[in-house]
């Protein structure tokens, strides 16, 4: 064959060829020569790669780029096409001398893949396992297993490639299964999938778990349960039932398809009442019994369909008869056989009879669940007994069957109420004497809680009530209160486990409800020996002892009574003892009034002592309402007194306005201001309500018509109070105060005193907030122009009012020097100049006598002691007369006793705690 002229060596070949003539072994100048190649035709380079691999035979480097060469040549061309023979043959050469390397293995195998060689592909593979080493199997097996993944490849030569490969790698049976599962091989999947889960050093590569894989197994298995043989399913999927507790529901609907699809409707309906009779949760039971009614559901509509269409050949058969003997036809005599009642297929009345009473079951099923869950849930029985109302057949079953199960120990509720409502089935039902039977066995048992035994009995005594049987119910209370004797503690002391019965004797609901039939159905003799066991068991409450007081009260046994109620205060501390007292004593103030008094006394006087000061107002203000309505006056003002020491803080103003507000309507209103002074040195006062008592003690000496006694009460209150950002009504007040009855000076000597409590404030070091001293700020230099502007309208005013002699301002009185009074003045305070308007000034207009407008005040402020006070007046004045004959004797002993007093007190004036004159010298010094 000639060989073409494009193939021969050019001009340029000429120089490798001559090299490879010398050389034709060396590597190196055949891949030169086979780079300066690149552009030319492939024919050209095959001619080369030829040559070359005729010398080198065992390059892998040739070989490799010569078979890639190939592969590009027939990468576009049909499979059919001759160019994939030649390349299958260069491979074929190649492994002559390379069937070590695994790479050209592998693209010859893919090459075959692509070219649906099966059988070529199939043994070529195989020849590739023989030939590489066992360590280089895994790239051979990745190709392989795709191969026979395809579509054309017969299953059972797959089959046969993968359980040679999982003899290599056993790891990856889950491939097999996914491929057994996808041919629809479902006997030998089930094999292999029941021994992945026998095996429990399976580890699964795809990140299943166990329990992923056993529900697998069951859907397998159920949904082919006519293909599937050789494995007990019912065994596999009951193991499952006990082993995944999360998934009983599924399990047990798996396993009823399995039979129903096994056409053995019976096991199935088996099945799941066994399913639902025996799962633990709600949800679990749900899933089963939806399943269970679709298949009665489905069963009955396919009844009806084969029942329409046996009628239909019922009437072709029946126009088919004739009147021969049909004896010897075996096919009718086998169709009357099916006909026969027992075999007879029309039973759509009892299937729907049966979904019937499967629905009317839903209530019931599903309360067994909740009690197998819990079988001592007493809530739980009662709402198993409510759904069979109307059948007291069950519901005495299901009564019977709760005692018996519930433990009183472990019930979640009462226990005790099964058995009372257990009883009243009974008694509804007219049978008093099995409810009698049904209460005697309810007290024998030893329940959790003596209250429960407690109540057993209540509720058995109730229902002889109920019957007009009284003796009885009384009897049954005497029973039940008995104290158990010796020999009886003795024996269960013994035995370490104390039931409830011993405790009974001692249960307060018990003797409540004794004593209360003992009133309504007893005498008061066997009602007081009810009473008094009650006291002697201890177990009274304040109610009770309230009762019994109130009972021999209402028979007439007064002192009885108030012996009782001794016995309680004696027994109970406070807060509980504090309706006792509170009922004893308004009911010995109702009974004996003014006949006892110093007993009442001393029972207030006890009763104040034991409370503590939080609760002892109440019991004051009746202490001193005893006083008024039926003993002493002054005793009353001491009671009242006592309650202001004995109160707490916050309370200590509403005492006082109390004290004040009786003092006042007894005694008439001047006597009120012995109180006043009281509160407010008072220590234990807070000194905000100090300032309200102030300024009410200022209001009453205004109304007095007591200027100057009310103008230093608030000069001694001003030191209570902070004009920077509280306290803002008592500088009202006293503004207004000074506009009405004061006068340029008293004005000036208020501002005067506001600044200097002001200067006070501010140079206490006091940590405030910014915002706090900001407004601090703003507020002290508004009030100071606000005074400003006031001044200067008060100045106006009083120039008219000077040259018209009006008397709404009255003179500041009496004007103490800063040293006399004790008031702390400002060090920078700023100094008037002369004849402004000063004390001094005032003093020395018209020889120092000042005349003062005098307001009388009336007689009804003084009460009833002002007929006392002017009798004992002019019995002074008379006796002074007798026995000075002097100019002083012409003055009454009320008035020398005043001036005297008033010149030794400012002579001695001292100051209190708060740096001030106390309130008792001011008010002496201008009384």
């Amino acid at each position: 064959m000639s060989i073409p002229s494009e193939l021969y060596p050019s001009q340029d070949d000429l120089l490798y060829e001559e090299e490879l003539l010398r050389n034709p072994f060396s590597l190196k100048l055949w891949w030169r020569y086979l780079i300066a190649r690149t552009e030319s035709p492939f024919k050209k380079r095959a001619v080369i790669y030829e040559r070359a691999l005729k010398a080198l035979p065992g390059s892998y480097k040739l070989w490799l780029a010569y078979l890639r060469e190939r592969l590009e040549m027939v990468r576009n061309l049909p499979i059919s096409h001759t160019h994939y023979q030649t390349l299958n043959n260069t491979f074929e050469r190649a492994l002559v001398t390379m069937h070590k390397m695994p790479r050209i293995w592998i693209m010859y195998l893919t090459s075959l893949t692509e070219q649906k060689l099966v059988t070529r592909t199939r043994r070529t593979f195989d020849r590739a396992l023989c030939a590489l080493p066992v360590t280089q199997h895994d790239r051979i097996w990745e190709p392989y297993l795709v191969f026979v993944s395809q579509r054309g490849v017969p299953i059972e030569t797959s089959l046969r490639v993968y359980r040679r490969y999982l003899k290599y790698d056993p790891g990856h049976i889950e491939d097999l299964i996914e491929f057994l599962l996808n041919s629809g091989l479902w006997q030998e999947a089930a094999e292999r999938l029941a021994g992945v889960l026998n095996d429990d050093r399976f580890y699964s590569i795809k990140g299943k778990t166990k329990h992923r894989l056993w529900l697998e197994l069951c859907d397998l298995l159920t949904q082919h349960a006519t293909e599937i043989s050789g494995l007990n399913v019912d065994a596999i999927i009951r193991g499952g039932i006990r082993k995944f507790t999360d998934e009983v529901g599924r399990l047990w609907t798996s396993l009823a398809d399995y039979y129903i699809r096994r056409k053995l409707l019976e096991k199935a309906r088996d099945v799941f009442e066994e399913g639902m009779t025996t799962v633990v949760t709600v949800r679990d039971f749900s899933v089963i019994f939806d399943a269970y009614s679709q298949f009665e559901e489905s069963v009955l509509a396919l009844k009806m369909e084969g029942m329409d269409d046996s009628e239909e050949e019922e009437e072709e058969d029946n126009g088919d008869e004739d009147e021969e003997d049909d004896r010897l036809n075996v096919a009718k005599l086998e169709y009357k056989l099916k006909k026969f009642w027992l075999c007879d297929e029309k039973d759509v009345d009892l299937r729907i009879a049966r979904l019937e009473h499967l629905m009317d079951r839903r209530p019931e099923l599903a309360n067994s669940v909740l009690l197998r869950q819990n079988p001592h849930n007493v809530e739980q029985w009662h709402r198993r007994v409510k759904i069979f109302e109307g059948n007291p057949t069950k519901q005495i079953l299901t009564y019977t069957e709760a005692v018996r199960t519930i433990d009183p120990m472990k019930a979640v509720g009462k226990p005790h109420t099964l058995w009372v409502a257990f009883a009243k089935l009974y008694e509804t039902h007219k049978d008093i004497a099995n409810a009698r039977v049904i209460f005697d066995k309810a007290v024998q048992v030893n329940y959790k809680a003596v209250d429960n035994l407690a109540s057993v009995w209540c509720e058995w005594a109730e229902m002889e009530l109920r019957h007009k049987n009284f003796r009885g119910a009384l009897e049954l209370m005497r029973r039940a209160t008995a104290e158990p004797s010796v020999e009886v503690k003795r024996r269960v002391a013994a035995d370490g486990n104390e039931p409830v019965q011993i405790k009974l004797h001692k249960s307060l609901r018990l003797w409540t409800f004794y004593v209360d039939l003992e009133e309504s159905l007893g005498t008061l003799e066997s009602t007081r020996v009810v009473y008094e066991r009650i006291l002697d068991l201890h177990i009274a409450t304040p109610q009770i002892i309230i009762n019994y007081a109130m009972l021999l009260e209402d028979n007439k046994y007064f002192e009885d009574a108030f012996k009782v109620y001794e016995r309680g205060v004696k027994i109970f501390k406070y807060p509980h003892v504090k309706d006792i007292w509170v009922t004893y004593l308004s009911k010995f103030v109702k009974r004996y009034g003014r006949s006892k008094l110093e007993r009442s006394r001393e029972l207030f006087e006890h009763a104040v002592e034991m409370t503590p000061a939080e609760v002892v107002k109440p019991l004051y203000l009746q202490y001193a309402k005893l006083e008024e309505d039926y003993g002493l006056a002054k005793r009353a003002m001491r009671v009242y007194d006592q309650a202001t020491k004995a109160v707490p803080s916050n309370e200590k103003l509403s005492m006082y306005e109390i004290y004040i507000a009786r003092a006042a309507e007894i005694f008439g209103v001047p006597k009120t201001r012995e109180i006043y002074e009281q509160a407010i040195v008072s220590d234990g006062l807070p000194e905000k309500d100090a300032m309200k008592m102030c300024i009410k003690y200022a209001e009453l000496e205004k109304s007095l018509g007591e200027i100057d006694r009310a103008r230093k009460i608030y000069v001694y209150a001003s030191w209570l109070a902070d004009p920077r950002w509280s306290d803002g009504d008592f500088w009202n007040k006293w503004h207004e105060f000074e506009v009405q009855h004061g006068n340029e000076d008293t004005f000036r000597d208020m501002l005067r005193i506001k600044r200097s409590v002001s200067a006070r404030h501010s140079q206490t070091h006091v940590m405030l907030p910014e915002y706090i001293m900001q407004k601090a700020n703003v507020d002290e230099t508004e009030s100071k122009e606000a005074e400003a502007d006031e001044m200067a309208a008060l100045e106006r005013k009083m120039a008219p009012a000077a040259t018209m002699n009006d008397t709404r301002f009255v003179s500041g009185g009496v004007q103490l020097s800063e040293k006399e009074s004790g008031i702390l003045q400002n060090k920078e305070e700023i100094e008037l100049p002369e004849g402004s308007g000063s004390d001094d000034d005032d003093n020395d207009d018209d020889d120092g006598n000042v005349e003062i407008s005098q307001k009388d005040v009336p007689e009804a402020v003084f009460g009833g002691l002002v007929r006392k006070r002017d009798q004992e007046e002019e019995e002074a004045q008379g006796k002074e007369k007798t026995e000075n004959g002097d100019g002083e004797s012409r003055l009454g002993a009320l008035e020398r006793m005043k001036r005297r007093r008033q010149g030794y007190l400012v002579s001695s004036l001292s100051l209190n705690s708060h740096g001030l004159p106390s309130l008792s010298t001011i008010c002496a010094i201008f009384w």
